[in-house]
């Protein structure tokens, strides 16, 4: 696990709510806080769709919903004149990248050893922190698979132009 803070707000909140750069993440829950605070929970509920929606949203394979599916809500809250009180998204990466990664580094675990490898955004003070986490659905001291997920993580902001320091 590790922590960092982003050095440019602006440049991040532009990547976050207007751009592409987190879309392919899954959204496991948020909350937004202005004149209210606004909970979200990624969870998808597949028997709100048709059959057909669900074949063409892919929704056999996902338990969340991606965050391009959600930021439109999330921006119409934050937008406006004012910044918001603060706001936190957890955010997943998909088992289809989860496989990718656990290939590339040779790692000894299995996708169904990985609960979840996040990304936990929190926006407060101005100050924006992301810190990385990871789930097992087994103990393990072997800590392969969380150094390669931070070593990711800081390589994915790095190429995304998202400068940060480590805390």
């Amino acid at each position: 696990m590790i922590s960092f803070q982003i050095e440019d707000v602006k440049n991040f909140m532009n990547k976050l709510l207007l751009g592409g750069t987190f879309d392919a993440f899954h959204v496991v829950e948020g909350s937004v806080i202005t004149y209210n605070t606004f909970h979200i929970d990624g969870h998808l509920h597949p028997d709100y769709y048709s059959k057909e929606e669900q074949e063409a949203l892919g929704l056999s394979t996902r338990r969340f919903s991606r965050w391009q599916e959600v930021k439109p809500f999330c921006l119409e809250l934050i937008k406006g004149k004012r910044t918001p009180l603060g706001f936190h998204f957890t955010f997943q990466l998909s088992p289809e990248n989860t496989e990718k990664l656990l290939s590339q580094t040779a790692s000894p675990f299995s996708p169904g050893d990985v609960n979840g490898l996040a990304l936990n955004i929190r926006y407060e003070d101005g100050h924006v922190i992301c810190t990385t986490a990871l789930s097992l659905n087994l103990f393990t001291m072997d800590k392969s698979l969380e150094h390669a997920w931070d070593q990711m993580v800081q390589k994915f902001f790095l190429k995304q132009d998202l400068a940060f320091h480590l805390l």
